[in-house]
């Protein structure tokens, strides 16, 4: 059995620690991007879409009642033509506001779901966040003091071997 252990690569040791600390430090980018997209994403079902749908709504109103003046005027002037493309228009407009009444009504459902919906990933990225912050910091604190640890033992200059003490005499 040798007397020393065979340490010969502490290089390798170091490399893989530095790695360790470069993925923990990208992997906390990432977990902050997705905290960050789901509150952008919160705040743009709260605020931009509601009022986006809102507006669309009030533009479709204003569009079918211009539509309906327009038919009830092609009506009394008796034309024939001109009331059937305006019937048409008024049924788009109709059309164009259900819809943007109904996203409206999907928008406001998607805000009531949002926290149900991702309240279960957003705590499994909160689990990540530890893992990376907490175990992986101790394991990179674990590896410096195995480093340390085996670097020392590296530079232990082994006993050099004792000459035979004098005690027989040397044939000559």
């Amino acid at each position: 059995m040798p007397d020393r252990a065979q340490v010969t690569s502490l290089e390798a040791l170091e490399a893989f620690r530095a790695r360790l600390i470069i993925y923990r430090e990208k992997a906390g980018r990432v977990l902050d991007e997705i905290s960050d997209e789901v509150i952008r994403t919160r705040l743009w079902l709260q605020s931009d879409r509601i009022n986006h749908w809102q507006g669309q709504i009030r533009r479709c109103q204003k569009e079918l009642e211009l539509r309906q003046q327009e038919l009830f005027s092609a009506q009394l002037s008796g034309l024939r033509d001109a009331s059937y493309a305006q019937q048409h228009a008024v049924v788009r407009a109709k059309q164009k506001l259900r819809e943007a009444e109904a996203r409206l009504q999907k928008v406001k459902i998607w805000n009531r779901q949002f926290d149900q919906r991702v309240e279960t990933p957003a705590r499994q990225v909160e689990k990540l966040r530890h893992v990376l912050q907490h175990d992986l910091g101790a394991a990179i604190a674990h590896l410096d003091a195995i480093g340390k640890t085996l670097a020392d033992y590296a530079a232990l200059r082994p006993a050099s071997p004792e000459p035979p003490a004098p005690d027989s005499p040397q044939p000559g």
